[in-house]
């Protein structure tokens, strides 16, 4: 896995969110970006993780933060995400793994003895440049806000 640094420049990304809108890297210049990747929309730990989010997306919004959710899920499996538990940011429906790669957390994963490749949970706080601020490596889903804003 060729994953982004701090300090790297994010490539210029676009990729379809859960409404069929074309969301780019570009769409957010001049402000905080965070991208969440989650490995499937609407399982435990990914529900958690984003529900959290948009609990505290206030305090996020306030600190200058856009949110930006990815998974290879398609839009109908992302929107359905969406609908149910309410969330005020985009999810993108990143089926080719475009985004995914561009930020280096798809490879391989270890799950009950078994090895596979997967997306792995990660979280890229960028600036307003696009430059990676930093990088969450061991997501904590219940409590993610507080690592983000810590």
């Amino acid at each position: 896995m060729n994953t982004l640094k701090q300090g790297d420049a994010v490539p210029n990304f676009s990729a379809q969110d859960e409404q069929g809108n074309t969301i780019a890297l570009s769409d957010y210049k001049g402000q905080k970006l965070v991208v969440f990747f989650y490995p499937k929309a609407s399982t435990p730990g990914c529900t958690v993780e984003a529900c959290n989010l948009r609990d505290n997306y206030e305090v996020l919004k306030e600190k200058g933060y856009a949110l930006l959710g990815v998974s290879a899920d398609s839009a109908k499996r992302q929107s359905n995400f969406k609908n149910k538990h309410e969330f005020p940011f985009p999810l993108l429906a990143d089926e080719d793994k475009t985004v995914i790669n561009a930020f280096g957390v798809w490879g391989p994963k270890k799950f009950m003895g078994r090895t596979y490749d997967g997306i792995h949970r990660m979280t890229f706080l960028i600036d307003e440049n696009g430059i990676v601020e930093r990088v969450i490596e061991k997501v904590k889903t219940k409590d993610h806000a507080a690592q983000i804003l810590e």
